[in-house]
């Protein structure tokens, strides 16, 4: 069978990366992405992949028009990353995220009913985040059995598609796999995320705003690293499952920070402690033993290596960080 793969939201940081991947890996693979292009995506994220994909902008919540794409295009897959994804902006516009991650994450669900039909065995793939759990004190991770307890707008959104997912697959046997995936980082990322944004302010020699004192935990993993992991669950990952994707890197904010004026010879004096984030989660850490036993998923990056070739090509290429 042709493979025809609709991947949503892949002009963003994490969805362009694994078309990139995907497109090396699958020469012979009909990649199809949607993107509505909101200020997160950006064409010049494919311009490595864009003679080797069809592209379509989009929005994921036009009923219709995903209707017409999966007819056109004999959609038999979906790898589904469109999403609003920044806390701070759900914060202040919440009902943004759920029209996008819920409403969105819907409409591809039920037009993938409605074209493939109930029992299908064509994949879908939910990408989501390790914030729909909550928070975690100092011991302990979250697993695929732990609670859904999301605090933000945006964790709450995730949570709802999360769940929306898993019923189509308990009430219309459909092929659907959930991932919960901790912070990631890399080439391409949009310059309102934690890393991205500390190098252009320390680049500029501004004040680099951390919420609190910075001692917020984070389980951070490697973008190329979460891009094979989607690739093993897309193609052998079990039909009505959660998968966690994780790399036992933890680290505080305040160290990410320090990392970043070390490497880039700045001093720790542009370091500025500002009014915490409301509702701020205290530590995410992923237990990522399912992946690993199950479909043989390692994570390849050790933080101190990936964290510098990030640096390098941020330096490298400037224009991502305006």
């Amino acid at each position: 069978m042709e493979r025809n793969i609709l991947v949503t939201g892949a002009a963003g940081f994490i969805g362009a990366n694994f078309v990139e991947y995907f497109v090396k890996k699958y020469p012979s693979y009909n990649i199809i992405v949607v993107d509505k292009l909101t200020y997160a995506g950006n064409m010049e994220n494919l311009k490595n992949v864009e003679d080797s994909i069809t592209f379509i902008q989009e929005d994921i919540c036009n009923f219709e028009k995903m209707k017409k794409i999966f007819q056109q295009y004999e959609i038999n897959g979906v790898i589904h990353f469109a999403a609003e994804s920044h806390v701070d902006n759900s914060i202040k516009n919440p009902f943004i995220f759920t029209q996008t991650n819920v409403i969105g994450t819907h409409t591809l669900l039920e037009t993938a009913r409605q074209i493939w039909g109930e029992g299908s065995n064509n994949k879908f793939v939910h990408i989501s985040t390790d914030e729909v759990y909550g928070t975690l004190g100092e011991e302990g991770y979250f697993t695929e059995n732990s609670p859904i307890k999301p605090n933000s707008p945006y964790s709450v959104s995730k949570a709802s598609s999360d769940l929306i997912a898993l019923a189509y697959y308990e009430t219309f046997k459909m092929n659907i796999t959930v991932t919960n995936c901790s912070n990631n980082y890399g080439p391409y990322q949009h310059n309102e995320k934690l890393i991205p944004h500390m190098i252009k302010l320390a680049i500029e020699n501004k004040k680099l705003p951390v919420y609190g004192k910075g001692l917020n935990i984070r389980d951070w993993l490697y973008v190329k690293d979460h891009c094979k992991a989607i690739d093993l669950v897309f193609h052998k990952g079990k039909a009505g499952e959660r998968y966690n994707i994780g790399g036992h890197n933890e680290k505080r904010n305040i160290e990410i920070v320090k990392l970043i004026l070390k490497h880039l010879g700045k001093s720790e004096d542009l370091i500025s402690f500002v009014e915490d984030r409301k509702g701020h989660d205290y530590r995410y850490a992923i237990d990522p033993t399912k992946i690993k036993k199950e479909l043989g998923w390692e994570p390849e990056t050790k933080f101190e290596e990936g964290i510098i070739q990030t640096i390098d090509w941020y330096l490298e290429h400037k224009k991502w960080l305006q």
